[in-house]
């Protein structure tokens, strides 16, 4: 398949396959496949027989979000991209893809699931011991974080796709040099990025019944990227003693792509020793962890000089999905599909791995230069 111009090395190829909710300018949203530039619509090739069963899984994919498909558990969705696989190898030519494919550069991508709970972990050693250094210099890491991955639940309602605009929050802030104690209410100063991944809940579990690290990843459906805004001084005033509230619950992006966990085989990789050993139900063999490079930049409005802020790995996680899952779940609480799981920040070993503002200008007292000459503590507008 030449003609669809897809390399080893494309960000979608044969082996990636993800997911994601389009309209073609129609608005009319229904579920498609990413491959090279393309997009293969779901909805159509349903109608052409490819999937079997037409008319129903047409109503699938013609749904505005993909819950409903990824309800119908792995053994089809897997079916379905091993379909649109061997069709890809054996069958697609220009006239009869011709219907089914759509540009990507001209689609618009749509928030890909209806996300009915979201979670907030805390997963990267290197991360909570750079912020804890900050506060707690004698004692960065609690007594509890190598023992559970700590998380909090986030606010679901303002996850949003990749590309809606985030309004800089207002909330309490303590002034620096201003009265101990008393704060102003005023924009966030110290609006940040985190860089993270999440996982998408694929299957539902009972209330009662805790999912064992051992199947943890049968309820995993798939990865996305994932960005919790963050204010960090509005954070900073709130959280104790309850933790994240204001400072975080204003907005988080996820990619419009959701990568299937069964495409991220060829990229397993050991996690980081764990010391002490977890408990028993939190002890995990094998790949657990997955070695995907991650990279954030900075795009200047002045000139749209782009910034390559950091390049980090998912690989540094101290708590792999499945030990996430499974402490998630292990007091009974049940998972739905659709429920988001993000991984916290992921910061790796250097300074040019840290995957938040806060740490690569180390609270705001080491400024960034920008390609552009400009430099930046925290995020600016635009």
């Amino acid at each position: 398949m030449p003609w669809l111009h897809v390399s080893p090395d494309s960000d979608f190829s044969l082996q990636n396959l993800p997911f994601g909710i389009f309209h073609t300018g129609d608005h009319r949203p229904r579920a498609g496949i990413a491959i090279g530039g393309h997009i293969i619509d779901l909805e159509v090739a349903a109608e052409t027989g490819l999937f079997g069963k037409r008319r129903f899984f047409k109503k699938i994919f013609a749904q505005a979000t993909l819950n409903e498909f990824i309800a119908l558990g792995k053994p089809v969705t897997n079916r379905i991209r091993r379909k649109v696989r061997e069709w890809l190898e054996r069958s697609a030519t220009p006239e009869n893809a011709l219907q089914i494919l759509a540009d990507r550069k001209t689609a618009t991508m749509l928030m890909p699931i209806r996300v009915p709970n979201y979670t907030d972990f805390y997963s990267s050693i290197e991360h909570a011991t750079n912020v804890g250094k900050m506060f707690r210099p004698d004692n960065p890491l609690l007594p509890n974080w190598r023992w559970m991955p700590v998380g909090y639940h986030g606010r679901a309602s303002s996850i949003v796709v990749s590309g809606t605009p985030i309004r800089r929050p207002s909330g309490q802030i303590l002034v620096p040099g201003g009265e101990a104690d008393t704060p102003i209410f005023a924009p966030t100063r110290q609006l940040d990025f985190e860089l993270e991944m999440a996982f998408v809940i694929g299957k539902e579990s009972t209330l009662g019944e805790p999912i064992t690290v051992e199947n943890a990843e049968e309820h995993i459906f798939g990865l996305v990227l994932f960005n919790d805004w963050s204010a960090r001084d509005i954070q900073r005033w709130e959280y104790v003693p309850l933790g994240p509230f204001l400072g975080k619950n204003f907005g988080s992006s996820i990619s419009p792509w959701i990568v299937p966990l069964e495409a991220l085989k060829p990229f397993r990789v050991k996690s980081p020793k764990q010391k002490p050993a977890p408990l028993e139900y939190l002890k995990t063999k094998g790949l657990k962890n997955l070695d995907i490079e991650l990279a954030v930049t900075l795009t200047s409005p002045k000139n749209n000089a782009a910034t390559l802020l950091c390049q980090s790995n998912t690989k540094y996680l101290y708590w792999s999905m499945a030990q996430q899952l499974a402490h998630h779940t292990v007091n009974g609480c049940n998972v739905q599909v659709g429920d988001l799981m993000a991984s916290g920040t992921i910061s790796g070993p250097t300074p040019d791995s840290y995957g938040s503002m806060l740490e690569l200008s180390w609270g705001g007292r080491n400024p960034i230069t920008l390609n552009d000459g400009t430099t930046r503590t925290f995020l600016q507008d635009g």
